[in-house]
């Protein structure tokens, strides 16, 4: 069968391929546009296995938020470059939606869920590999769902943020604002895990037997650094951004209000990223 500008182009907006490696494959299939297809899927499926080994420590963080049911999702790509580009920008787009319609209990769930016509994310994302030359990897997402109402906020798509709140609106896209900010661990201190409490106070007990100070001296002490530490990793006891005379937890009391709970991603974040000097590559290979 002949290949032609027809074929090339209905494969081509099946795929999401480029024209070329469409007409590739034709040719290979002798102008069979589903042999043309399943080609090209198992093409894009070695491909993805090939780049699945390199870090992807870039990408980009979606939120999105439908009533009182709102979705995080981490997508990961290798480069700044890449994470930037529309087709990734419109599969991470397409992502999101489809975690928020389905609500999948896992990242590996996703995989197998549609995406666009026949295809599913998994399909979507292997062509995604192949179109943009690097790995590609859903990370994490998150769900809440809530009776009181979710707020949202990104900076970009480099930080996103959650918040699960009766404040309204304006107020809670703030906090969420402040979160992106200045990146609380806890919503209070009731929340901050006991283990996590008594590492710092052992830190903290070493360093202020070192002062020489009597012991009821070095309790005060001790108390009051641990005070100030909780409220510097805890949401509520953190200066506001918008008004650093009031504690996050002031403003909340004064309207009335509470947070439940909050979720905020930033890309890249605990992925270790290995640092090239190819500089120094470069000389290791002249001289050798």
């Amino acid at each position: 069968m002949a290949v032609t500008a027809s074929l090339v182009k209905e494969l081509r907006e099946r795929t999401g391929s480029g024209m070329m490696e469409c007409k590739r494959a034709l040719v290979e299939c002798d102008g069979d546009i589903e042999a043309a297809v399943e080609l090209m899927r198992k093409s894009g499926a070695a491909k993805a296995d090939k780049k699945a080994g390199r870090v992807a420590a870039d990408g980009a963080v979606m939120v999105c938020v439908e009533g009182n049911t709102a979705v995080i999702l981490e997508i990961n790509s290798e480069t700044d470059f890449v994470a930037k580009d529309n087709n990734f920008q419109a599969f991470a787009d397409g992502v999101v939606k489809v975690i928020l319609n389905n609500k999948p209990e896992s990242v590996e769930a996703i995989g197998g869920l549609s995406i666009k016509d026949s295809q599913t994310v998994e399909e979507a994302r292997q062509v995604l590999i192949s179109k943009v030359g690097e790995n590609i990897q859903i990370r994490r997402f998150e769900i809440i769902e809530s009776a009181q109402g979710v707020a949202s906020y990104s900076h970009g798509s480099r930080i996103g943020v959650l918040v699960e709140s009766d404040a309204e609106a304006e107020m809670a896209r703030d906090i969420a604002m402040h979160i992106a900010a200045v990146n609380p661990q806890y919503v209070d201190e009731s929340t901050v895990p006991a283990e996590f409490v008594e590492k710092e106070k052992g830190i903290l007990i070493a360093q202020a037997q070192d002062s020489g100070k009597p012991a009821e001296i070095i309790e005060k002490m001790i108390q009051g650094r641990l005070n100030k530490f909780l409220a510097e990793v805890t949401l509520l006891g953190q200066p506001f951004v918008k008004d650093q005379d009031q504690t996050v937890g002031q403003l909340l009391s004064n309207a009335g209000s509470s947070i439940t709970r909050f979720v905020r991603y930033e890309v890249g974040e605990g992925i270790e990223k290995k640092v090239e000097d190819f500089a120094a590559e470069v000389a290791s290979q002249l001289k050798a």
